[in-house]
């Protein structure tokens, strides 16, 4: 057989006796508990997701009653997981779901994908694992583990390598069997070719591989072009009467959208905004947070006030010390407040 035609028995076989077949989303055909686990796994380990899956699940068990929650209460869930878009649109696919779907998935993977948070590759998913439709998935562990066996040169994220991926991924598919070699191919990727240091004594595509071949396992996949990673300062106020701090709701968009965060300002100015009776200013430790794209330094001034009066403004709120640090604040925030 020829490479492409070996690719998918290898993988099967290889599932059958080393894949993962006891994770909690795993044993179902609920589309709904896939869902979750395919957006909580976007950028982020197994092993972080599973208490907040399991979480979110006890509250929410089902599509209408995500779809019917506060939006406060899906992102204090959802706090400390990062990359907060996800939950917001994971909330609003829930509402489109029941207004437009009778609270459940179609089943098709094209009408998935137009979902809020829904690309090719998790309707894809979605769709074999809960319905046993047959396509292609593409995420960070397929790319990696298809350009390392077929020798597929360029950064995966521009456009020709992509298209060049997606038309390989779809000709290898076997023609039954579409849910174990999903997450065959998925484990693969997750548990031996991995980004550092692969297995490739016990990988089922040994010898068949070119970068094990070659020996180019740290050359594929392409690195992305080098690109200085920009630096920013935000300057945040904690304003506390000794029983409870002030949080504001921050924008839809940006960093933290939707989220409760510290005021961001000059302590002053915000207190004379508000009608604070500012006491004390002290300046916390400045700490750093890597996102994605950039670096970010906050710098924080600890601020005593003498009471906590009701704020004129809408997108502030005064909450207890102990409520608040449980709230749907982001990591920095949490790490700050304790």
């Amino acid at each position: 057989m020829t490479p492409d035609q070996e690719f998918a028995p290898r993988l099967l076989d290889w599932h059958r006796q080393h894949g993962r077949h006891d994770l909690p989303w795993q044993q179902t055909r609920d589309a709904y508990r896939i869902w979750l686990s395919e957006i909580m796994l976007q950028q982020t380990q197994v092993a972080t997701v599973i208490p907040y899956y399991q979480r979110f699940l006890a509250r929410f068990p089902d599509i209408p009653a995500l779809a019917a929650a506060a939006q406060d209460e899906v992102m204090a869930l959802w706090s400390g997981l990062g990359y907060y878009a996800r939950a917001r649109n994971l909330h609003r696919c829930a509402q489109v779901l029941v207004a437009q779907h009778g609270g459940r998935f179609p089943e098709d993977a094209a009408i998935i994908a137009e979902l809020p948070g829904i690309g090719r590759s998790t309707a894809a998913a979605i769709a074999a694992f809960a319905f046993g439709r047959h396509g292609a998935i593409l995420d960070g562990n397929v790319k990696r583990v298809l350009t390392r066996v077929f020798g597929i040169e360029g950064f995966p994220g521009k456009p020709a390598v992509e298209r060049e991926l997606w038309a390989l991924a779809e000709s290898l598919l076997p023609p039954r069997d579409i849910e174990a070699y999903t997450q065959g191919i998925m484990d693969l990727g997750a548990t031996l070719c991995t980004r550092a240091r692969p297995d490739c004594v016990t990988c089922p595509m040994r010898g068949l591989c070119v970068a094990e071949r070659d020996g180019r396992q740290a050359a594929l996949p392409t690195a992305r072009p080098a690109k200085v990673v920009p630096h920013r300062e935000a300057h945040y106020c904690l304003f506390c009467d000794g029983e409870h701090i002030l949080l504001e709701r921050r924008s839809p968009q940006g960093i933290w959208g939707g989220l409760l965060a510290l005021p961001e300002g000059e302590p002053k100015a915000l207190a004379a905004r508000l009608g604070l009776d500012l006491l004390r200013q002290e300046a916390m430790p400045p700490l750093q947070h890597a996102f994605t794209h950039f670096q970010l330094t906050l710098r924080t001034i600890r601020c005593s006030v003498a009471s906590s009066p009701a704020c004129a403004e809408g997108n502030f709120v005064w909450l207890p010390l102990h409520e608040a640090i449980h709230a749907g604040l982001p990591a920095p925030m949490k790490k700050l407040l304790t």
